[in-house]
């Protein structure tokens, strides 16, 4: 593990611990408040992360971003990261190899950034953060506490796109960890 951040990102440049560095063009390692008391975990990078090297810039962190605006939250003031930091191809789940060649890493950005909230984008972030046992479906909306930090796993951006009804949840789920942050502080 690393204690500063520039030793963490020197660590990461030309990772080539799995398959997924083959075609990347960026590694997209995150982004936003280093010290956040609100980190955001997703899946993997898609084209537009590939491109930009930025965690959410393509069509669902435009959604994303809509929803921040709307419930006030500003996305310079939280964290931003991935499970995984190299895009799989055609947008696929990262295999679990490739989640756990980049899971070091994560965890690392975790204690690095020490945030009090960590909202799970998804099934694939669900799982490799709080393990196999969690469904997103049965689990979103529903606070989970280990080591200290509370986390509030919900729909990944992308599903939003693809199932408009998912929509509301995600509001409310982004609104639970707004109040909740607000009764911590």
């Amino acid at each position: 593990m690393y204690n500063n951040w520039e030793e963490l990102k020197q660590s990461i440049n030309g990772c080539k611990k799995c398959k997924l560095c083959n075609n990347r063009t960026n590694i997209v390692f995150g982004d936003g408040n280093q010290n956040a008391d609100i980190m955001f975990i997703g899946e993997g990078p898609g084209a537009d992360e590939d491109l930009q090297g930025i965690p959410f810039v393509g069509k669902a962190g435009k959604l994303m971003n809509m929803a921040f605006e709307g419930i006030g939250i500003e996305r310079n003031n939280v964290y931003i990261a991935n499970i995984v930091k190299c895009r799989p191809p055609q947008n696929r789940n990262p295999e679990s190899d490739e989640a756990t060649s980049c899971l070091d890493y994560l965890r690392n950005q975790v204690m690095l950034v020490k945030p009090k909230i960590i909202v799970l984008l998804g099934s694939v972030a669900l799982k490799n953060i709080l393990g196999n046992e969690y469904g997103i479906t049965s689990s979103r909306g529903n606070w989970v506490e280990k080591k200290g930090i509370l986390y509030m796993p919900t729909w990944h951006p992308a599903a939003l796109l693809r199932d408009e009804a998912k929509k509301i949840e995600f509001w409310k789920d982004l609104k639970q960890v707004i109040v909740k942050y607000e009764q911590m502080s």
